[in-house]
């Protein structure tokens, strides 16, 4: 009897439990059995394991194996499994010489391999292939002290974030044995990514000059953009709503290294294994777009939704009346606490949502801008957005009214996305170091605790008391004072003020008023 242990990670959201692969070669019938609430692709995976070890020329063990995967009772989904489960099989194949000492290192293939994290695929041939949620991965296996990962090529530039870990890379199956027995090295994720991968991720190409007109909805995408607010736009189609909202992420600073590793986890979680996100994603569904799609969800293995593949970077729902309102309501507290939770009956997955919320409609189904040419009835188009419930609305930050008339023909005098990019940046420079000041850890005035905003960072007194008055009087909510504070602070960074006045506090209350909603 011979027994090699292997660890890996079992992905739980977007975070990662470590996992104990062993595997026991003793006397029974030729077969490969696997324990411990393993699912289909798991146990599916023996013939193919069999087949990449056999292709490698590597010798199979011809008797009985089990596979155990602890702790038990975590369920546990992936195909990132072959490779920890075909090399706790290998080294148990060893024998005693598993415990003798091989390498520079003058470690024991047992020991070195129970020293490392291991994920990766396999095919047929043996190849190592690529798997989601290497960077949670990374992540765990820091927090538990591990000194090296081993990986696909192919998860590389992702991994290549993780600065501070000993994260190497394996092409085959072959490769990574002999890694093991301490034959031959391996070349770590950096040099295989190669230097500034992350910086390497595309920009979107849409400019905002190609926007003709619609000066006031473009200033408003830039205060938006400024101090990370929430924005809807009503108007008529082929008044320019998509148009702006695509833009939108063109006029965003590129992320940091942390929102990178953060965004780039999810989308690796949700199928894009191996692609970096340097910049601020735009994730556009359709109305039609299912509860589970907008919010996260699924079967056995929980996928994030739209909100978390939208985290750091703009959500965008276009023909937002199209949409449930109960979807919508959903985003009430994502919207707030930057997290959404998707609970089963045994456990409850968390994902990062904080995300920039932009929403887009007709203002009503014939989707005339104004009501003496529309062609619905007044009950129809008075009650056709009420889907956006009150609770919701008061969430937004900017409201806005856009009309046919707005638009141009040319548009050669539109100022390019990269000249209001500058000044979004400077804005956001200045808020970003306020609030450093301040003792927050916030990168815009958005994400700012309102009762800090109230009570630490007030708008000059005279403002102070119109709120005031304007709350006694029923006309705002407390929320929507907060939020007209917040948009004050981005419309004073923008302009180069130290503190909001009457005059900046009034701009932003008029923008978060208007009567379409």
């Amino acid at each position: 009897m011979a027994l090699g242990k292997c660890y890996t990670t079992a992905l739980d959201g977007v975070l990662a439990n470590v996992v104990t692969v062993e595997a026991n070669i003793g006397a029974g019938l030729p077969g490969t059995h696997v324990v411990g609430l393993a699912d289909t692709a798991i146990t599916e995976s023996r013939e193919r394991i069999r087949t990449a070890v056999t292709n490698s020329q590597l010798r199979w063990p011809k008797t009985k194996i089990i596979i155990s995967m602890s702790p038990a009772s975590m369920p546990k989904s992936g195909s990132h499994f072959d490779l920890p489960m075909a090399l706790a099989i290998l080294v148990a194949a060893m024998g005693p010489e598993a415990d003798l000492e091989t390498g520079i290192d003058g470690a024991s293939p047992a020991g070195r391999l129970a020293s490392c994290l291991v994920l990766g695929e396999l095919g047929l041939d043996g190849t190592v292939r690529g798997v989601p949620g290497v960077i949670p991965a990374l992540l765990s296996a820091r927090k538990h002290g591990y000194r090296t990962v081993l990986i696909p090529p192919d998860n590389a530039a992702e991994a290549a974030l993780i600065s501070d870990m000993n994260v190497l890379v394996t092409p085959t199956l072959e490769r990574a044995l002999a890694w093991v027995c301490g034959a031959t090295p391996l070349e770590s994720a950096a040099t295989a990514a190669g230097p500034g991968a992350h910086l390497r991720a595309p920009r979107t190409p849409l400019d905002f000059r190609d926007v003709a007109g619609q000066a006031p909805a473009k200033t408003a995408a830039e205060i938006a953009a400024a101090g990370g607010h929430h924005l809807m736009m009503v108007g008529p189609p082929g008044s320019g709503k998509s148009m702006i909202a695509a833009r939108l992420p063109s006029i965003l600073p590129p992320l940091s290294i942390d929102e990178s590793v953060e965004t780039t986890a999810v989308h690796s979680l949700a199928g894009s294994a191996g692609t970096v996100i340097g910049h601020a994603p735009f994730i556009a569904p359709h109305s039609s777009v299912t509860r589970a799609g907008l919010l996260g969800g699924g079967g056995a293995r929980v996928r994030p939704g739209a909100v978390s593949l939208a985290h750091n970077g703009v959500l965008f729902l276009d023909e937002v009346s199209e949409i449930p309102a109960a979807f919508l309501d959903g985003l009430r507290a994502p919207l707030e606490e930057g997290i959404v939770r998707v609970s089963r009956a045994r456990r409850e997955v968390s994902f990062p949502a904080r995300f920039q919320l932009v929403m887009a409609a007709n203002p009503c189904r014939c989707g005339a801008d104004q009501a003496s040419r529309c062609r619905c009835r007044s009950a129809d188009r008075q009650n056709y957005l009420r889907n956006i419930s009150g609770p919701l609305r008061d969430r937004l930050d900017i409201i806005l009214s856009l009309n046919a008339q707005g638009a141009v023909i040319g548009s050669a005098e539109e100022e390019p996305s990269a000249v209001i990019a500058e000044r979004v940046a400077v804005a956001r420079e200045r808020s970003a170091a306020r609030w450093r000041q301040a003792g927050l850890d916030a990168r815009t005035n958005a994400a700012v605790p309102t009762f800090w905003m109230r009570r630490e960072y007030p708008a000059t007194e005279d403002a102070m008391e119109t709120l005031k008055a304007l709350l006694l009087m029923g006309d705002i909510t407390q929320r929507g004072i907060d939020r007209a504070l917040k948009v004050a602070w981005t419309l004073a960074d923008l302009a180069g003020r130290k503190q909001p006045d009457l005059d900046l506090v009034s701009q932003a209350l008029e923008l978060r008023q208007d009567s379409t909603l």
